[in-house]
């Protein structure tokens, strides 16, 4: 199954997306300019294959609700992230601040 819907963060838009697969989610939360993700994303082949795209996008792992996504600490963010602002450690409610 898959979930989409609208949330809000520091009062902007932004799209959470949830699809329930056998043993786990994948969680991910967007908006135009980049997303955050759960344990799921690869970001070593983000920052090597495909640098080129400048990808902004952070990684929170353990996470298993769209709420504990925005709240965990990112354990790992791409080099278009960085770019950004967005380092390992802050929330991912504080990273989705940065590509508002």
């Amino acid at each position: 199954m898959v979930e989409l819907k609208p949330i809000m963060v520091f009062d902007q838009p932004f799209t959470a997306v949830t699809v329930k697969l056998p043993q786990t989610n994948l969680m991910a939360i967007y908006n135009d300019k980049g997303y955050i993700m759960c344990g799921a994303l690869d970001v070593a082949l983000l920052n090597e294959k495909l640098a080129d795209r400048n990808i902004i996008a952070g990684r929170a792992v353990g996470v298993r609700t769209i709420e504990q996504l925005l709240e965990a600490p990112l354990e790992s963010v791409t080099i278009g992230a960085e770019r950004l602002g967005i380092m390992k450690g802050m929330s991912g409610r504080e990273a989705l601040l940065k590509m508002i």
